[in-house]
């Protein structure tokens, strides 16, 4: 590669880098799988920059491979044997790591999803793209973007009631507990 695009390509992981991770790590849901999964994409680019660079709009093809890459990971481990996670909870009481418990619980449910509904959804709520945007760059019509990012959405509702559901059944209620009124 010439230096003026080998400096192009620099700048570009400069400046796109943490959105493209973000992106990444929503996709696989863990950060070393997130960082490979970058990489990977990111050798990929590189190779092809000199062509990719006079594009209108590299970062969307460079989310494309990500996607891509995500999608092969995806297939090679659910051919694989999957692994049963025991998942019990307990009941939690609300403190400052709410909002770190809630990312994690987006993460785990993201990872439950089909990954063409993940994809969607990363890439129109995380990555900000219009549904006409994501339609073009995963060559979907804009209705059937439309429905899976509808889709994906209830079924993470249904997931955090689910969960929520659970720990309330297990949580005592104030008849459990007595009134204090005796």
């Amino acid at each position: 590669m010439d230096p003026g695009s080998e400096r192009t390509f620099e700048d570009f992981v400069e400046r796109r880098m943490m959105s493209l991770f973000g992106a990444a790590y929503l996709l696989v849901g863990d950060v070393h799988q997130a960082e490979d999964l970058l990489q990977a994409a990111l050798e990929k680019v590189y190779r092809r920059w000199r062509r990719i660079e006079t594009m209108d709009h590299p970062e969307a093809y460079v989310r494309r491979v990500i996607v891509n890459l995500a999608n092969d990971r995806w297939r090679r481990r659910r051919r694989a044997v999957e692994v049963a996670i025991d998942e019990a909870e307990t009941a939690s009481h609300p403190d400052d790591t709410d909002l770190i418990d809630l990312r994690q619980e987006l993460i785990e449910g993201l990872q439950r999803l089909p990954i063409g509904m993940r994809t969607v959804l990363v890439l129109r709520y995380w990555e900000g793209l219009t549904d006409a945007q994501v339609a073009a760059e995963l060559g979907r019509s804009v209705g059937t973007v439309k429905s899976q990012a509808s889709r994906g959405l209830e079924r993470l509702r249904g997931l955090a009631d689910r969960r929520h559901g659970a720990a309330r059944d297990a949580a005592p209620t104030r008849a459990d507990r007595g009134s204090g009124e005796d």
